[in-house]
């Protein structure tokens, strides 16, 4: 996925790997011993098997994410195409002269994805690869199909807070990412309200 060493998350470890000759990387749920052994596989099987068809589903749509190549259930694991490129996190951090252009980008692929019904669950720069194709979603694991206007409103507010912490200096470049993206939604009117009702909420908790 990105060209760096082996990641360790919360619930997952995302390995490079071979697969059939080709560049690969696993992602692979490891059991957790604290959890009851069927509750635990319940879980991990259920997450698996829900990114894998999240990302099948956000492709489909026109957004670029890996390919998968196997999903083995038995270890909980998603084999996927190696994505050739850095983190948008990164980019913008060394090169915030970028970030209009690649914020209109991000908000192209996140109007896409919304359009689809298909929310991302941890919309963060961290989780885009910039590549010679444009942006590439990763890590589906908090996501969901047939989303709901709450949905997609909290997936936006979740990308504003986590721009605005990771990038506190690119309030322009956040400003192109949201006008992109309403731009590309049928009914951004809804959407607007529904994010400041969902940041109305969070002020008074």
């Amino acid at each position: 996925m990105l060209d760096s060493d082996d990641a360790r998350g919360a619930e997952a470890v995302v390995s490079g790997c071979e697969y059939h000759g080709r560049r690969a990387v696993v992602k692979v749920r490891p059991p957790k011993t604290y959890r009851h052994p069927e509750l635990d596989l319940h879980i991990r099987t259920t997450r698996t098997r829900n990114e894998a068809r999240l990302l099948r589903e956000a492709r489909d749509a026109g957004v670029r994410t890996p390919c998968i190549y196997d999903v083995d259930m038995a270890s909980c694991s998603i084999t996927m195409e190696h994505v050739p490129g850095g983190s948008v996190k990164d980019l913008l951090d060394s090169d915030p002269g970028s970030a209009e252009r690649v914020c209109g980008m991000i908000g192209e692929t996140v109007a896409r994805l919304h359009s689809a019904s298909v929310c991302h669950g941890d919309l963060t720069t961290s989780n885009m690869i910039l590549t010679d194709d444009g942006i590439c979603l990763i890590d589906f694991s908090m996501g969901c199909s047939k989303a709901s206007l709450e949905d997609i409103g909290v997936d936006i507010r979740l990308l504003e807070r986590a721009f605005t912490s990771a990038h506190t200096e690119l309030s322009s470049g956040f400003d192109a990412l949201m006008e992109s993206y309403y731009s590309g939604i049928d009914d951004p009117d809804a959407v607007r309200r529904k994010v400041e009702d969902i940041r109305n909420r969070g002020r008074y908790t």
